[in-house]
């Protein structure tokens, strides 16, 4: 249980979300199962795992619309729950579901739910200019929203979380069906989010989104947190191997040799012009390999690594693949 000196340390080192031993129950079903995580001020926080994972409810207990049965939720260091109010001024809420009225205009869209929120006047107008143009919808903001395709619907559901300058973020696999143009520009919009300082709760069962998107992730799967780390230090966790592709021409016979005595190697393939080395820790390593090599008569060319990705840390975790 998580006391109000804990929530006030939290705020102090940056916390924005603070979630403790979640747990929430559907009958005999425990869809979460003591999940916590926290979240910083300009971080974007992933969670990762395949549909029926425990995803959306754990993001309905943050948001305040479900009560956990056990654990905790504080916002900005507010305790959440269903009948609070102060908390969820804090959050702007995402849903997998489009929440746009289609016979409205995006920017009549926009300005009602603006409106919602308290925003009035110049302020109104101006914010929902700055939101027309961060998803991309300047030349459509006049088009019924009935007319727009389902990437373009998406995004405006994401700016209408953004109108009030959240504090939390939260996005519910917000690229679910959408295009690949109109998914490129939810993730530029993310990315830009974060750079800004706002923190970002996303979940998704795209591999490569949490990949590109996020500074730690947490990987989710029958309600529970399996692990959760920055990407290098998940696949740590596999006690992977990396790999290094040295090509060039010279002495490539002096340069396996001088490679082999190195204790990040553990083993080197001569390959004609190229050797193929499997290492620990490559970006630590790669240094050393490429003077050791350089050093013993090898010309470089090139130089590949290749590392072990949040694919093969799900695996190791839960013995499928993601979207299982």
């Amino acid at each position: 249980m998580t006391s109000s000196q804990d929530v006030v340390t939290g705020s102090n080192t940056g916390d924005v979300l603070v979630a403790e031993a979640l747990v929430r129950r559907f009958g005999d079903l425990t869809a979460v199962d003591g999940v916590s995580f926290r979240i910083e001020r300009g971080e974007t926080y992933g969670l990762l795992g395949p549909n029926g994972a425990g995803k959306t409810t754990t993001i309905n207990m943050v948001a305040g619309l479900i009560a956990a049965d056990e654990g905790t939720v504080t916002v900005a260091g507010e305790r959440m729950n269903p009948s609070s109010v102060a908390p969820k001024r804090h959050i702007g809420l995402v849903p997998q579901d489009l929440a746009i009225y289609p016979e409205l205009t995006a920017r009549e869209n926009l300005t009602l739910f603006g409106r919602l929120q308290g925003m009035t006047g110049p302020e109104l107008r101006k914010r929902v200019d700055e939101v027309i143009e961060l998803i991309g919808l300047t030349e459509r903001a006049k088009d019924l929203t009935k007319e727009f395709s389902g990437g373009m619907k998406r995004r405006l559901n994401i700016g209408i979380g953004l109108l009030h300058q959240p504090t939390l973020l939260i996005l519910d696999e917000p690229t679910v069906g959408v295009d690949p143009q109109s998914r490129n520009q939810i993730l530029e919009s993310v990315e830009r989010l974060s750079v800004e300082g706002m923190a970002v709760l996303y979940t998704t069962h795209y591999m490569e989104e949490a990949e590109r998107l996020c500074d730690r992730v947490g990987i989710i799967d029958s309600g529970k947190l399996q692990a959760e780390g920055t990407q290098d230090e998940l696949i740590r966790l596999t006690e992977g191997a990396d790999h290094i592709r040295l090509a060039g021409s010279g002495d490539t016979s002096a340069a396996a040799d001088a490679l082999r005595a190195l204790s990040s190697v553990q083993q080197v393939v001569v390959d004609r012009h190229s050797l193929q080395l499997t290492v620990t820790d490559a970006p630590a390593a790669v240094a050393q390999i490429v003077t050791s090599a350089t050093g013993a008569g090898m010309g470089l060319a090139d130089v590949e690594i290749t590392r072990p990705d949040l694919e093969s840390v799900f695996l190791h975790l839960t013995g499928k693949a993601l979207r299982d």
